[in-house]
Formats: structure tokens, C-alpha cells, sequence
């Protein structure tokens, strides 16, 4: 049905829940970096989706997996209770790139859905009741990993929240060791906070949190749902830095766009869980797995990792370049791959910076107030990737002037 932009503005605003302020943009198709609203305007995506669409809009194989898969089956019968050729093709695949460690997995619809299972299994395999997170972090929007979100402003309007979650400071080992005693199941972690802020650890962070689990016998969660599938360079964070996690969550990227999402454990984990401990309706259902399992295999075939890596050198040397351009303006710039975050001396700032970007055809996100968060999709271009710097700088001209 085709319809102009302020027909879907009045369709939408009447009857969709007022969950978000929109912008009225109405987003009509895409191509990989590049989208386009009704009217046929372009804009260059530097949001990726909020972190899904790490291959790019509209992506082919994508597209050839999802209509393949499509015409054989979309759900099993009696779901996870049967067995599917293209999960066992999806856990193999997995099993390739996730850290050796983690022998088993299921597949769930979204992040917030593997991480409340991975808190509620944790409490389950260690009897205990506790679980620590970190301030500034972001688990999800479910009532339990609302809980567990260190940001006040995602938890105290929903009172009175799940209990036994206790936070200390991202990044301090310190504080960690103190907070640790016989009463905590699992600390939970992002390896690299992402709405947060996008703060990055020290390089032995997580190791000393591996080590003060393993002493006081919690587990170790680690939140890789927007870190995970390249979007920082390797595969995963924890598995490039050796660090032996207990449940390793992911989402997003995992399949491109399509809901879908999961988590993986340990064999020592897996063998203290029983029938009926977990489920769900979809639990990796055909079209889901079929989708991701060409995702993954795009990001192998075609060496993402080396052009994140490639592409975040270049992103970040710009933004420190307008660090020191815009000293009263840009207050610090931050990240690891293409999960990179500008900082601004003031909210206000940030805002004129996000609106200049989007009158000149380039999506970001706005994060914490005063940062612009920019994570495009995974296999941009050099030339794509320049282009959208172009614009961002010229809005940052344009707001700090």
C-alpha cells in the first residue's frame, strides 16, 4: 500500500503506543548504509538499526535465506520438542565461533529474553539469590533485566522492581571483590558498555572478574547482545581476551535484523540444568536460525572482523581530530571498533549536533544526553564511511558555531 509520509505520521501517532518521540521521517526501503523515506529522500544510517542490521538494509543473502527457508517451514511441531535440520546446521556454525568453552546454546527471540534466562538459570544452578551488575549498564527492558540495569531512569518508574540486584562501579575490580560474598549467583557484565555510554575497560577487567567469580563460586555473565557478531572487531570481546565465562548472552547482529537472539554456557553449567528448567515458543525456530546462519557465515566469508577493525582506526582518528578542532565543543571521543561514541560538553550540544545530522540526511544516536553514538553497519566502506563523517563534521560546525 503505498501512502505518503504524513498519512503513515497520522496512522501512527493515533494508534501506536507513545512509547518513543518520533521523528518525522517515514522510512519507506533501504540498501545497505543507505535508507530512504517516502518521498525518496536518502540518508545515510549510522545507527545500524540500533545495532541489528550489521550487514546492511536489505541485504541479500539475507533476503535469499529468509524466502528459501520460507517455503519449507517457518515453526516446527511441538517447537523445541523437535529436532531441525537448519538448527543443527546454525549450532554448528555456532560452535565455530563462539569460545570453546561454551558447549551449549539456545536461541531465544531477543537480548532481554537470553539474559533473563541466563540470571534466572545462574540462581538456579548456584542456589543462590544475588546478582550483581554494574552501574550505567543495559540488560533489557523485561521487568527482571530492567532490574538489572545499573540507570535509574529505566528502573524506579516501574517500582516495585525484582529484588536481590546490587550494583557497583564498571570497570573496578575493587569494587567487584567487596560486593562478592556467599549470597551472589552471577555477576553480569557488558564487556563494553554500549548505551551506557560506550565505556571500554581496561584490557584486565574482565579477567579479574573471571577470577573473583571463580573464587567466590558466582558465575559470570557476559552481556555480548550489542558487543558480539563483530560490531566491536572479533567476534566476540570475551573470547578475544581468554576470558572463561559461564553464559555468554547475544542478539542483535546475530541475525542482521530479524528478531532473534540467544545464549550459550558452559559444560560445567550445563550439566547442573534439567528438562523443563528453560523454554520458550520459538527457541530457534527454522526461518530464524536459517537467517542467521547466513548472517554468520557473511560475516566469516566476507573477514567483517578486519574491516571493523579497519574502518573503527579510521572513524575514531576523525572523531579525535575534531576533539582537537571543537575543544569547546567535543569533550571526548571513545570506543573499540565500530561501536564508537562522540562526547559533548553539554546535552544541548549534543542535541543541535544530532538535529544538524539528520536535516543533512545522516541518522545517529543520541546516548547518555550529551554523546552521539555511531555504529554503522559492520560492512561499510571507506567512501561510505567518509561520506557520513562529512556530514557529522559539517553538523558539529554547525551546532558549535
Amino acid at each position: 500500500m503505498n501512502m505518503s509520509s504524513s498519512v503513515t505520521f497520522e496512522i501512527e501517532d493515533r494508534y501506536m503506543a507513545p512509547f518513543f518521540p518520533k521523528q518525522k521521517i517515514s522510512i519507506e526501503r533501504g540498501d545497505g548504509v543507505f535508507v530512504w523515506d517516502e518521498e525518496g529522500r536518502r540518508y545515510i544510517d549510522f545507527t545500524s538499526g540500533w545495532g541489528v542490521t550489521c550487514i546492511g538494509h536489505a541485504q541479500p543473502v539475507i533476503t535469499e535465506a529468509l524466502v528459501k527457508q520460507s517455503r519449507k517451514i517457518l515453526q516446527n511441531p511441538n517447537s523445541g520438542l523437535t529436532y531441525s535440520p537448519v538448527r543443527a546446521g546454525l549450532l554448528e556454525l555456532m560452535k565455530e565461533v563462539l569460545p570453546s568453552h561454551l558447549t551449549h546454546i539456545f536461541f531465544s527471540s531477543s537480548g532481554a529474553e537470553a539474559n533473563d534466562a541466563a540470571i534466572k538459570l545462574a540462581r538456579k544452578v548456584t542456589g543462590r539469590l544475588d546478582v550483581i551488575s554494574t552501574h550505567q549498564s543495559f540488560h533489557g527492558r523485561t521487568i527482571s533485566t530492567a532490574s538489572a540495569t545499573g540507570q535509574a531512569k529505566h528502573r524506579e518508574k516501574f517500582n516495585p522492581l525484582m529484588p536481590n540486584y546490587r550494583f557497583v562501579a564498571y570497570g573496578n575490580p575493587d569494587d567487584l571483590k567487596h560486593a562478592l560474598d556467599p549470597d551472589v549467583a552471577a555477576f553480569i557484565v557488558e564487556p563494553v558498555q554500549g548505551e551506557g555510554g560506550v565505556h571500554v575497560p581496561s584490557a584486565q577487567y574482565l579477567k579479574d572478574a573471571e577470577r573473583l567469580c571463580r573464587k567466590n563460586g558466582a558465575l559470570l555473565i557476559a552481556d555480548e547482545v550489542q558487543t558480539g557478531f563483530c560490531r566491536t572487531g572479533p567476534m566476540f570481546v570475551t573470547g578475544e581476551m581468554g576470558v572463561n565465562v559461564d553464559f555468554l548472552t547475544m542478539a542483535k547482529g546475530i541475525a542482521g535484523g530479524f528478531p532473534f537472539g540467544g545464549f550459550a554456557m558452559s559444560e560445567k553449567v550445563a550439566k547442573r540444568l534439567e528438562f523443563g528448567d528453560h523454554g520458550g515458543t520459538y527457541c530457534g525456530n527454522p526461518l530464524g536460525c536459517a537467517v542467521a546462519h547466513a548472517v554468520i557465515k557473511y560475516l566469516i566469508d566476507h573477514r567483517i572482523s578486519e574491516n571493523v577493525e579497519k574502518m573503527g582506526r579510521i572513524c575514531l582518528g576523525r572523531m579525535r581530530e575534531w576533539k582537537q578542532r571543537y575543544p569547546d565543543a567535543i569533550q571526548d571521543v571513545r570506543g573499540k571498533g565500530l561501536l564508537l561514541l562522540v562526547e559533548f560538553t553539554g546535552s544541548e550540544t549534543a542535541t543541535r549536533v544530532a538535529d544538524e545530522c539528520l536535516l543533512r540526511g545522516l541518522f545517529v544516536r543520541q546516548t547518555q544526553g550529551s554523546g552521539i553514538r555511531v555504529f554503522p553497519a559492520l560492512n561499510i566502506t571507506e567512501p561510505e564511511l567518509s561520506e557520513g563523517l562529512a556530514v557529522m563534521q559539517a553538523a558539529i560546525e554547525a551546532a558549535a558555531g
